[in-house]
């Protein structure tokens, strides 16, 4: 009887599908849904006002055939890496130190996490004063770091990097949140066995902590890198692709073929390749990272 009993309890307890209705409702209603209808105006000819012509694989085969898609996708590609490379490391690095009992660490830290309060509209709006070659802050810094005229984001060389800095400062704090939550989980007992057996600073970080931050590291990779390709506030307002296309990124060749070209069919095309592109994207680091494998950050307990 009280097996009986204990094994209806157990049952009552567990999660049901009803639970996540809300959540799967919410998704299919605010992604769902939308994905669908680009994906079906991917196959249409369709100006945003007029009626929908259906054209087949007609905007896929020119999307294959689009010069400026590629040089586009290495534009982002590039932005991908460079701001993964930045990030990365400086994110890590904040993340355990912010994770730590220094002096000052709480009232530092909450300054730092600022930007994460700001819109990324606002954040371009303001980085685009400051680096204004007439007025802004580039101005007056240019000329020592090899800009005599502080056009710093209209120079072919330059610009990019220019965005990669302003994504970065927007960004970091967010990745450093991961790195700090992540690193308080680490067990106390693995630092003073570390401590007991010499290990100095630099060895417990390398032997202890990286090892146990790697599913974050993953973690903040996918949200990363996928993220960048969805890069496109930044670029309208502080260089619109400029100078030439040097920064006219997928996204933003996106908005050019829907709101200046008017060819939404088209647009919506490049806009269902991204998707694939994030998808193939996630899976791939997910399945070479081993994070698919992965049960706890606890390694070795």
């Amino acid at each position: 009887m009280a097996a009986a009993t204990a094994e209806g309890a157990d049952r009552a307890s567990r999660p049901n599908g009803l639970w996540i209705l809300p959540a799967a409702l919410m998704f299919g209603l605010f992604a769902g849904l939308p994905l669908l209808v680009v994906v079906g105006l991917s196959f249409t000819s369709w100006d945003g006002i007029g009626s929908i012509e259906f054209i087949g694989l007609d905007n896929w085969s020119r999307a294959i055939r689009d010069e400026q898609i590629y040089d586009s996708l290495w534009i982002s590609v590039l932005l991908t890496v460079l701001t993964w490379v930045i990030q990365t490391p400086l994110s890590l690095l904040l993340g355990v130190w912010a994770a730590g009992r220094q002096r000052n660490r709480a009232v530092l830290s909450a300054i730092f996490f600022l930007p994460l309060l700001l819109s990324t509209a606002a954040i371009a709006l303001v980085w685009g004063v400051l680096l204004d070659p007439n007025f802004g802050l580039a101005a007056k810094v240019g000329p020592y770091i090899g800009f005599p005229d502080g056009n710093m984001i209209g120079s072919t060389n330059s610009a990019l990097l220019c965005i990669v800095v302003v994504l970065s400062w927007q960004f970091i704090p967010f990745h450093t949140l991961l790195y700090q939550a992540a690193t308080r989980q680490i067990p106390q007992m693995l630092y003073d066995a570390a401590v007991i057996d010499g290990a100095n600073r630099v060895q417990q970080f390398f032997r202890i902590t990286l090892p146990q931050l790697r599913n974050t590291i993953v973690t903040s990779s996918v949200l990363m890198i996928v993220g960048s390709l969805t890069y496109f506030e930044t670029v309208l307002i502080i260089t619109r692709g400029g100078p030439g296309d040097a920064t006219n990124v997928l996204p933003y060749y996106m908005y050019q073929r829907a709101f200046q070209s008017y060819e939404m069919g088209y647009a919506s095309t490049l806009a269902a390749f991204l998707v694939l592109l994030g998808t193939a994207l996630s899976l791939i680091i997910v399945r070479f990272s081993g994070y698919s494998k992965m049960r706890s950050t606890l390694e070795g307990m």
